[in-house]
């Protein structure tokens, strides 16, 4: 059995995440509202990411480990089956977070749980158990909203109807290259 991991073990490290990557007509969709939400309110932080929905929180990660990693969830991804993902209108954090709502669904959390528990079981990597419940979305302003534009910009997407639907076919480890979120691997699910 591998020795638990410390991030002191290499000097160089890197942001990372893991998530499902919304297609690119989805992606191009939630980018307006996220354009939106810079040209009225001034957020940025949102435009640094594709669509996605997170499954596993971003951690720091040595680079040489990426490698590692991209052996795990090649195999792990390659188990999972593909499945349907439905959105649906909009919800919030109050008073911080708008997203695109994703419909709950079981395939969902069950990828999710797998997900972090094989991470968790392989020892080799930064991941922490997620202690808050699983909440999947696709995020359209966040940390960088004011709470006092909250309002008058829940007021809008509140008026929006939504409705979409993709299959979930991949994986994704993603990394902060110092400016942006850009995906480092994708590893596709078993279609």
């Amino acid at each position: 059995m591998s020795e638990p991991f410390t991030i002191h073990d290499s000097p160089f490290t890197m942001l990372h995440f893991i998530a499902i990557v919304a297609p690119d007509n989805i992606n191009q969709q939630v980018l307006q509202w996220k354009h939106y939400m810079r040209d009225h309110f001034k957020c940025k932080v949102a435009l640094k990411s594709p669509a996605h929905i997170t499954l596993i929180a971003p951690f720091e990660m040595p680079d040489p480990l990426q490698a590692e990693m991209q052996e795990l969830l090649l195999p792990f991804a390659a188990q999972q089956q593909g499945f349907p993902i439905h959105l649906k209108n909009f919800a919030a954090f109050k008073p911080r977070v708008i997203y695109v709502d994703v419909l709950p669904g079981e395939r969902l959390n069950e990828l999710r749980t797998a997900l972090e528990t094989t991470l968790l079981q392989s020892n080799r990597f930064p991941i922490k158990k997620e202690e808050r419940p699983f909440h999947p979305h696709v995020t359209i302003a966040n940390r960088d909203l004011h709470t006092k534009d909250f309002p008058l910009a829940w007021q809008h997407f509140q008026q929006i109807n939504y409705e979409a639907s993709f299959t979930a076919s991949a994986i994704a480890l993603l990394h902060h290259n110092g400016q942006v979120w850009e995906i480092a691997h994708s590893f596709p699910l078993n279609n």
